[in-house]
């Protein structure tokens, strides 16, 4: 039995893309690319038919593993290792290869990777990071797109420590771009007035193994 294919089609919205850093790389805010319609089934479709899993990461010498579930999907022998543990890749779904099509198409950029992050509900956040990890391209994209619950996100810079709040609506795409992973942190916080679930794509371009 086939499944029915997912028709996606450009948000024609007029929301203007923007950098909100001011200096020291860039953090392109589409807003929404897809329509309502469109978003609803992508999450839909990626809740039911990924193997999600439990992040199992070390830090400060500890083993944890988060409620928030992950899954790491790319080109064959593109394994990522962070916070002391190896993702192997899962294939390409169909739905995944039109998400990543759709994202290439409207940045100009080429990706071999995503990692997908699923929260629960606000209970469930990132603590300030950088994505710079040596099997990462240096300066590469990543293409951030969001599903679900709207989310607050936060960039703080490391030398200044000034901070730059965004909103990440269901069906937004953010891209980070340039020199934002050694000049900037990035975090998601926790919120105990979000109750809804929200699923995040980010598209990586990474080394072959």
């Amino acid at each position: 039995m086939k499944c029915a294919r997912l028709s996606l089609t450009v948000n024609t919205s007029l929301f203007e893309p923007h950098n909100l850093l001011p200096s020291d790389g860039k953090a392109i805010n589409y807003g929404p690319i897809f329509s309502v319609e469109e978003s609803d089934q992508s999450f839909t479709k990626l809740m039911s038919s990924l193997p999600w899993k439990s992040d199992v990461i070390k830090m400060f010498g500890k083993t944890i593993t988060t409620t928030r579930k992950v899954a790491w999907v790319g080109d064959g022998g593109l394994d990522y290792t962070y916070s002391g543990a190896t993702k192997c890749p899962l294939p390409w779904t169909a739905l995944l290869t039109q998400l990543k099509n759709r994202v290439e198409e409207q940045i100009g950029e080429s990706f071999n990777s995503c990692l997908l992050n699923l929260y629960h509900d606000g209970g469930e956040g990132m603590s300030w990071h950088r994505d710079n990890e040596s099997t990462i391209i240096p300066h590469s994209p990543i293409a951030s797109l969001s599903f679900g619950a709207k989310r607050r996100f936060h960039f703080k810079h490391i030398e200044t420590k000034e901070r730059i709040t965004t909103e990440l609506e269901h069906g937004s795409l953010l891209v980070m771009a340039g020199e934002i992973q050694s000049y900037w942190l990035h975090a998601l916080p926790k919120s105990k007035a979000i109750t809804a679930p929200r699923i995040n794509l980010t598209f990586r371009q990474m080394k072959p193994s």
